[in-house]
């Protein structure tokens, strides 16, 4: 459509035009022309356009109003709330004021004119799709999700109409969840780079992504939006991560959180890396959560210490190779009374990780839920060659702490 037929347009027919998303939209964002697909898969690069097509898909079938019921599902409460639905790109951002949803957050309900409705859930809570029912859903971020098993309950869920769908919007991870949706005959799969969308997104952010990420293989993945393989030489793989994988957990006789931490502050300073491991009665190590952030020491420690109250933890048990007593200090001050271990890295990590992994090989060490962050970066380190990594090393020193030194036995108390 040319300027000066867009120019000589009333100003409804211009409002109609910019919520015209099949004149704005690329080919590859619009739906599937099959009919028999029951699972859209855009496994996209960062700043491809997801959201926006999730949301416009939504959006559709909304106005179609053949489907009553819809599911909108995230990583988090707030990840469905901020991202999904009120986020730029969101529901209420590409729905037009003519057929504008009403939104109730305490009910975790958008309604449109029509009567449809679209019920928001959090991946962390797969119980609250185990009985609703719905036409069809947007899961996003799958590849981030806590417990993978919530998508099960979520396509158990998918039981209305004459072709229950679900759209699934996600960055590449080369997980089992991601891998089986590829290879499912009744999957319509979508790639693309974040740069096909690059006259929607500043320059300023595609060059800083292109100084920091071309030619890495976190760029292949996250930007080219390949599902690549294990890395040759890592002491972990995602096969082992697989395998540990639990949603059920024992009692714990002991629970520390393990603090692997940063010094410094500014834009260029690595992860503190917090991670809480528990110590099960029948003698497995559990990774419990993962916290690591970057963030200033007062952050960081505000961090920890809450960690600590939250999951009664016995102790704190915190690398000082950095910072020395300044890190013992620091979480003092949040907490006088914290019983915290300090502990020196005066082996290599190798040969710190090496007893760990043999753990995890003899599945004596089990994740609950998934840890997106934290597999990636096990799975990824390669001794020698990768940068120091933050979250292994907190993983690591908790392990360690709990299962590959003498500890005394304390109370028993459930998650």
């Amino acid at each position: 459509m040319g300027k000066q037929k867009i120019a000589r347009m009333s100003d409804s027919e211009a409002l109609e035009l910019m919520y015209n998303w099949s004149f704005w939209a690329r080919p590859n964002q619009i739906p599937p022309s099959a009919v028999d697909w029951s699972t859209w898969l855009i496994c996209t690069g960062r700043g491809w356009g997801k959201t926006r097509t999730g949301a416009e898909w939504v959006r559709w079938l909304a106005e179609s109003g053949k489907f009553g019921r819809i599911a909108l599902v995230g990583a988090t409460a707030a990840d469905v709330r901020d991202i999904m639905i009120e986020g730029d790109s969101g529901i209420k951002a590409v729905c037009p004021p003519w057929n504008y949803p009403n939104y109730e957050p305490s009910k975790r309900r958008l309604t449109w004119p029509n009567g449809v409705r679209a019920i928001a859930y959090s991946a962390e809570e797969p119980a609250r799709l185990r009985g609703p029912q719905h036409h069809a859903a947007w899961a996003d971020e799958l590849a981030s999700w806590k417990y993978p098993e919530t998508y099960d309950m979520l396509l158990l869920g998918l039981r209305l109409g004459v072709k229950p769908r679900v759209v699934v919007t996600t960055t590449p991870k080369p997980i089992k969840i991601i891998r089986e949706l590829v290879k499912d005959d009744t999957t319509t799969v979508t790639t693309g780079s974040t740069f096909e969308n690059r006259a929607n997104l500043a320059k300023t952010f595609l060059n800083e992504v292109t100084k920091k990420y071309e030619g890495t293989r976190l760029g292949r993945q996250e930007l080219y939006a390949e599902i690549l393989e294990d890395v040759e030489g890592a002491l972990w793989n995602r096969d082992m991560l697989e395998a540990v994988r639990v949603s059920t957990v024992p009692d714990m006789k002991r629970i520390v959180v393990a603090v692997d931490p940063s010094v410094s502050n500014n834009e260029n300073s690595a992860e503190t890396g917090i991670i809480v491991v528990g110590l099960g009665v029948d003698g497995n190590g559990y990774i419990i959560d993962d916290k690591s952030m970057v963030g200033s020491p007062d952050e960081w420690s505000s961090e920890v210490i809450a960690l600590y109250n939250k999951h009664k933890a016995d102790r704190i048990v915190v690398e000082v190779n950095q910072g020395g007593d300044l890190v013992e200090t620091v979480l003092r001050t949040k907490f006088t009374r914290a019983p915290i271990k300090k502990v020196h890295a005066s082996r290599g990590k190798q040969t710190r990780a090496e007893p760990v992994v043999a753990l995890y090989e003899q599945k004596r060490v089990k994740h609950i839920g998934f840890f997106p962050f934290l597999e990636d970066q096990l799975c990824s380190w390669v001794p020698g060659i990768s940068k120091s990594p933050d979250r292994m090393d907190a993983l690591v020193w908790g392990i360690t702490s709990l299962m590959l030194e003498n500890e005394p036995t304390l109370r028993v108390r459930r998650l």
